[in-house]
């Protein structure tokens, strides 16, 4: 009993081995990842705070000098405009004959101010016609891009300041080279503008044929009383004496007023000198 207790007693005892620390191993698995800085890895879509910073400093420089662009795109529009109804069409047509650069800034910032119109009166003039016989031959006093033209089968004459289109003839309108009577429709969309306008008017009797149709369209402002416009009747009235009949009247858009008239057949008795109503410039306000 004793020998065997010995015996056991000199057996080796197997010393533990020692294990690494399982957190001590992931720790060190780890090293370089889990605690690498986001700029420190290669793959990586971070930029670094300084190139933000630049990104978003020159975002808000181009915005500014968008917004800086418009404002004096807006003003250079806004000058043109109160120039255009308050001088002759001839030294408007002068005027854009120095520059023609000028005419393109202006239209530029027309075709602006109308998007916030909710309905376009050229739209509605398109519509007569296309119910219309194609036949009829239309002059487009103060055409603009040729929208009129585009969009209808009609053979159309399209009049303006300067010609951007080769189907658009320069002149002043109150002296276009067209024939006497060979017309059946003359449209002024809102181009009455100048202080002689009545001189286009003239212009289209001229060119119309006896029952030829003269359809105007114009900014409701310019044909109200009560803000200082012309009163619609005397207008009509003018237009009459000229050698016209009133057909009809739309009034029904809060925007521009619509005015139909053919040309009388044969030319009016009465000989005198018509009284025609100032229409007011149609100034736009900075938006």
């Amino acid at each position: 009993m004793m020998k065997e207790e010995g015996q056991g007693l000199n057996r080796k005892r197997k010393r533990p081995r020692h294990r690494k620390s399982r957190t001590h191993e992931s720790l060190n698995s780890r090293e370089g990842t889990a605690f690498k800085k986001p700029h420190e890895d290669e793959g990586s879509a971070v930029p670094p705070p300084s190139s933000r910073k630049i990104s978003q400093g020159a975002s808000k420089s181009s915005s500014f000098l968008d917004k800086m662009k418009a404002r004096l795109s807006g003003g250079h529009f806004r000058m043109l405009n109160e120039k255009l109804y308050t001088c002759t069409g001839n030294e408007a047509l002068n005027y854009f004959k120095e520059d023609p650069t000028l005419f393109n800034l202006y239209h530029t910032g027309y075709q602006e101010q109308m998007l916030h119109w909710p309905e376009q009166p050229v739209n509605i003039i398109i519509k007569w016609l296309k119910e219309r016989n194609p036949s009829l031959l239309v002059a487009d006093f103060g055409c603009g891009d040729a929208r009129l033209a585009r969009n209808v089968e009609n053979k159309v004459y399209s009049f303006d300041l300067v010609s951007n289109e080769p189907s658009v003839i320069a002149c002043d309108m109150s002296n276009t080279p067209l024939d006497s009577s060979s017309i059946d429709v003359a449209v002024f969309c809102l181009s009455l503008m100048g202080i002689n306008y009545s001189c286009y008017l003239q212009e289209a009797k001229r060119v119309l044929k006896p029952h030829g149709w003269l359809l105007i369209a114009e900014v409701k402002s310019r044909f109200d009383p009560n803000t200082g416009g012309a009163d619609p009747d005397e207008f009509s009235r003018a237009i009459c004496q000229l050698g016209f009949t009133s057909v009809s009247r739309d009034f029904s858009n809060k925007m521009f007023i619509l005015l139909y008239f053919r040309k009388k057949e044969k030319k009016n008795s009465k000989s005198g000198e018509i009284e025609w109503p100032e229409l007011k410039p149609c100034l736009y306000k900075r938006r």
